[in-house]
């Protein structure tokens, strides 16, 4: 017999051929989730290699780790990476089905809201999501088959390295290249579509958490200088009242209705012939309203509560997850403690729960007196439950009485919940039809929001026949976009007319009332967003903002400058739209010319700018450094939403709700 004969051949190793497979499946099924689930705009050779390739890299870094695990154990620490990777995609797809946005590590500590968005998810889940995890299934098989036999080699860690470092080479030559087709790509990251687009899912998810510890650290790092370079600016952006406006409404009851999912194209907009919402466009014509149809929303993953946020104070809301959420503990100079030297008391009335968005909480930080939750309603029907609380109609009437419980003057908000995704609403609710486009989403819209339209005449003759209409100013604005721009096919045949990215960036549009006695009304073209309806309801009511750190300006002032800056850094404004890496002529909709260039780049840099500063303020808790003369400072513990004021007596006793005890 030969001597090599005598020798054993070494056992192959099983283990590499399965890991290189999986390896390619992820790759492959990533680059294909990234390409046809996500809107990311893919322009020329360059970004479409790097969509195909960015997933690579990161494939074999986080597979490769289960090269960690001794013996067959392996095997296991594949599949459970495998799956994990694969669930963080499909989650990516379903979140980007309505909000047009990936997941960030602040939405996922949002737990408290989870229990009230389980129906609106599983409206986002199609038939065919159960294709994301066929090669997952398929890996499993691999792994628990008898018939595969499992090798039980341990590998060194020496021969780990290699595998990793070319992981690594292949994600650095990725982000080289992505710097070079767009420079300051990590440093300017206020879109994360062009992260996602350039680096990938996996490397995004990366990115977010290393932001997210920046963010978190600013308030350890901050002191009292910090806040000087925000004081000079916002003092140098302050813009002085309209004489004519100025003190309009001194003294004046205020009432902001939170108008949920509410777009401006809906005002006077007939669906088959039919106004949608025919008491909101009667407003429009009101000689004592003031309507805003360029007004826009700023809101990010927030949503409802990025909305709240920059009407209280001025302040935008953070590029991820919620400040009410992530931020409740910081000092604030919001709208309630303002008003109070004013001899406010104020107060909200929302039909849920009291700690969605973290309510219960960092409405104390603003300073609100009272907060009328789901406790103080009662639903005598199933149908008076929506998804996310009571119906407008009888939260409204409901309030009616805890609104009259209030002293006077009051500062108050009430948030309607009937117009919100995925507008559900029982058949004997509607008085009009559905569309027609065969979109769910856009075609269910029109119902609620006639339900919503409703809901506000009916309380808007409450406050006439009370008598209060006659001392008090409504203020009614939409809090962000209804329909997402995953629904523009849909929303072109509606509208009549392609939906470019000038529509689609007004489409962004949601409207704006100011309605009080005596006030001279009409429709306001100017350019302005929900930062400015803080310095705007506060100049109404003669207080000057100049001494605090405010981001907007009064809508009424000459001195107002038209430039709506975007939460994604994007801009809109009488001159130029910023959509993307391209500035566009408002009206014609197409590129500029070079003419208009410096100006669309110094708009740019001024809207970017003060995305900056703002989030300094809020990421580093810089108000707690500055008090403004005259103001005083809340202390959120001296406020109990367990106590309520007593509700009035009527001659004959209604069938009043019972407040929470």
């Amino acid at each position: 017999m030969e001597k090599n004969d005598s020798i054993k051949k070494k056992p192959r190793n099983k283990f590499i051929p399965l890991l290189a497979l999986a390896v390619v499946m992820l790759w492959l099924k990533t680059y294909y989730i990234q390409k046809t689930q996500f809107k990311l705009d893919v322009e020329g050779s360059l970004q479409e290699f790097l969509l195909f390739i960015n997933p690579l890299g990161s494939a074999i870094l986080i597979l490769s780790i289960s090269l960690l695990f001794k013996k067959k154990r392996k095997y296991y620490a594949l599949l459970a990476i495998y799956f994990a990777a694969s669930f963080m995609t499909y989650a990516n797809a379903v979140y980007y089905r309505f909000f047009s946005d990936f997941i960030t590590l602040p939405t996922l500590f949002q737990t408290q809201n989870f229990g009230d968005l389980g129906g609106s998810v599983l409206t986002l889940i199609q038939p065919t999501d159960f294709l994301f995890f066929a090669d997952v299934l398929l890996i499993g098989v691999i792994v628990f088959s008898k018939r595969f036999e499992k090798s039980t080699h341990t590998f060194k860690k020496r021969a780990v390295v290699p595998v990793m470092t070319a992981a690594l080479a292949i994600s650095f030559f990725n982000l080289a290249l992505a710097e070079g087709d767009r420079s300051d790509l990590l440093t300017r990251g206020f879109d994360r579509t062009y992260i996602v687009k350039y680096l990938g899912l996996y490397n995004y998810a990366v990115y977010d958490a290393v932001e997210t510890v920046k963010s978190s650290s600013q308030r350890v790092l901050a002191d009292s200088d910090s806040v000087t370079e925000i004081l000079n600016y916002t003092k140098s952006n302050y813009a002085s009242p309209n004489e004519q406006y100025f003190g309009a409404a001194e003294g004046m009851n205020v009432i902001y209705l939170h108008l949920e999912s509410i777009q401006t194209f809906l005002m006077d907009y007939e669906l088959n012939g039919e106004e949608v919402t025919p008491f909101l466009n009667s407003l429009t014509r009101d000689p004592e309203t003031l309507y805003f149809d360029r007004f826009y929303h700023q809101t990010a993953q927030g949503k409802t509560s990025d909305a709240e946020f920059m009407l209280e104070n001025s302040l935008f809301g953070l590029p991820k997850g919620s400040a009410f959420i992530t931020k409740g503990q910081n000092t604030y100079q919001a709208a309630p403690a303002i008003l109070k030297d004013k001899g406010y008391t104020s107060a909200v009335f929302h039909g849920n729960n009291a700690t969605f968005w973290n309510r219960s909480e960092i409405y104390k930080a603003f300073g609100y007196d009272y907060f009328f939750d789901i406790d103080s309603y009662k639903a005598d029907s199933p149908n008076d439950m929506a998804e996310y609380g009571v119906m407008d109609k009888p939260f409204l009437e409901q309030s009616e009485v805890l609104l009259e419980s209030l002293p006077e003057p009051f500062y108050t908000k009430f948030i309607t919940v009937t117009h919100h995704f995925p507008y559900k609403i029982a058949p004997e609710l509607t008085t009009i039809d559905k569309a027609t486009t065969g979109d769910a989403s856009v075609d269910n819209y029109f119902q609620t929001a006639r339900y919503a339209d409703e809901a506000i005449e009916q309380f808007f003759t409450y406050l006439e026949e009370s008598g209060l209409a006659d001392n008090t100013m409504v203020v009614m604005y939409g809090d962000h976009y209804g329909i997402s721009d995953n629904h523009n096919r849909a929303m072109s045949e509606l509208l009549g007319k392609e939906i470019t990215p000038v529509e689609n960036t007004k489409l962004q549009r949601v409207p704006l009332f100011i309605h009080a006695p005596g006030l001279k009304g009409g429709v306001d073209h100017t350019y302005g967003a929900q930062i400015d309806l803080l310095p705007t309801v506060l100049h109404l009511l003669g207080e000057d903002t100049q001494k605090y750190v405010q981001f907007g300006t009064d809508l009424l002032s000459p001195e107002h400058e038209e430039l709506v800056v975007l939460r994604n850094g994007e801009i809109a404004s009488p001159e130029v739209y910023s959509i993307g890496d391209v500035f566009y002529d408002p009206e014609t909709g197409e590129p500029i010319d070079d003419s208009k260039l410096e100006l669309a780049e110094k708009l740019k840099e001024i809207g970017n700018y003060e995305l900056e500063l703002s989030d300094q303020v809020v990421n580093g808790d810089l108000l707690r450094f500055y008090t403004p003369t005259g103001f005083e400072e809340v202390d959120p513990s001296d406020y109990n939403y367990q106590i309520k004021p007593p509700l009035p007596v009527y001659e004959a006793e209604t069938d009043a709700p019972v407040t929470a005890k």
